[in-house]
């Protein structure tokens, strides 16, 4: 759980992409209790309330719920929704720009696609 802590990105950020990340993976399964601000902010070393706003990120997503006095847990279909989530930005983040790379340098779709299936070799 050590590799957070990107200084170029919000800390609240980084908390819920990891605990996403342990949804997507299998590591953190639907229904199964989340990390509590309290763990985060003692591993980490940062303020509960940075680990808090991370968190309630997820609540507001509808991946995460609060079972009062225990904690907070994994709603049930949260890793799906994670996954259509992150292929959408991976679409826009990824595959847009590419296509948007190749149209400049007159690269056809086919092309494309071919070079993708080659492993990305040059021609």
């Amino acid at each position: 759980m050590k590799e957070l802590i990107d200084d170029s990105r919000p800390i609240f950020v980084q908390i819920a992409e990891r605990i996403e990340n342990d949804i997507l993976s299998g590591n953190l399964p639907e229904e199964s209790q989340a990390p509590s601000t309290n763990q985060f902010a003692a591993h980490y070393q940062i303020n509960p309330a940075t680990a808090a706003k991370g968190i309630n990120l997820l609540v507001e997503e509808g991946i995460l719920y609060k079972k009062r006095g225990i904690g907070m847990f994994v709603v049930e279909g949260a890793r799906e929704k994670l996954a259509e989530k992150r292929r959408g930005q991976f679409y826009e983040q990824y595959v847009e720009t590419m296509l948007r790379e190749a149209e400049k340098l007159a690269i056809s779709r086919e092309d494309v696609v071919r070079m993708i299936e080659q492993g990305g070799g040059k021609s």
